[in-house]
């Protein structure tokens, strides 16, 4: 009787149990143009393929952040994760540094939401250590997606606008880090462009290597590699600096 209460225990809740859809399913919701050029689009599912628990260490690789707190990005890489998670079939949003990506972000076109992952983070973060007595960072990914599921379901107060406004934020935001171009600074050495099997930018292409569709080698080249993208952003931000108004 001890050893049935014992796997009782163990299972996950049922209601988990929908929480935990494919890393396949989230590329398929993607899309892989829309994923390639940054533009999060996805509806509101949560791809999570049970990477390995994190108890103790922090996953975050030690580097400078621009306006997230260092508790902060330890709480949002564990959601990064669970989002796309690092595991059998691949890395995810961790080695794409995505939230790296949200850093940079909030410090230059996303800062209106600043405020949202601060308070929301925070809420997230408080929730983990009243229920399950540890910080977000530290809980194994069964825990982890039950909390998600229940800022999914505007069950966690604090969380800023509402708890699914932040879920679909930060999980639009995490899929932009992942597959954005790298010039934003996710989607690390192309791992994101790697997964989705998209070749990278080409300014032109022959009938043979259109043929070859998702065989085609991937050339690893961000827009930026493009003398025709680097000067057309590099004007823009002359024109931004002078007003708007062309010399």
């Amino acid at each position: 009787m001890a050893k049935k209460n014992s796997n009782k225990k163990n299972k996950i809740p049922s209601q988990d149990k929908s929480f935990n859809s494919s890393r396949r399913n989230l590329l398929k919701s993607v899309g892989v143009v829309g994923a390639a050029v940054g533009a999060g689009t996805a509806t509101n599912v949560i791809a999570q393929d049970s990477p390995q628990a994190r108890l103790e260490t922090s996953p975050i690789t030690p580097e400078a952040l621009e306006v997230l707190t260092a508790q902060e990005a330890e709480t949002l890489e564990s959601i990064c994760n669970c989002l796309i998670p690092s595991d059998e079939n691949g890395p995810g949003a961790q080695e794409a540094r995505a939230v790296h990506y949200i850093d940079k972000s909030l410090a230059s076109h996303n800062k209106d939401a600043r405020e949202l992952y601060m308070v929301s983070l925070q809420a997230i973060d408080s929730y983990a250590r009243k229920t399950r007595g540890r910080p977000f960072y530290q809980l194994i990914s069964d825990y982890q997606n039950s909390i998600l599921l229940a800022v999914q379901n505007n069950k966690v107060s604090g969380c800023s606008p509402s708890g699914s406004g932040f879920f679909n934020m930060v999980r639009n935001d995490t899929i932009d880090g992942t597959f954005c171009d790298p010039y934003y600074g996710g989607n690390q050495n192309f791992v994101g462009w790697d997964m989705l099997k998209y070749p990278g930018v080409r300014l032109s292409t022959t009938e043979a290597e259109v043929a070859q569709g998702a065989a085609l080698a991937p050339n690893h080249q961000s827009a930026y590699n493009h003398d025709t993208y680097t000067k057309t952003a590099g004007n823009s931000v002359a024109n931004q600096r002078r007003g708007g108004h062309n010399a």
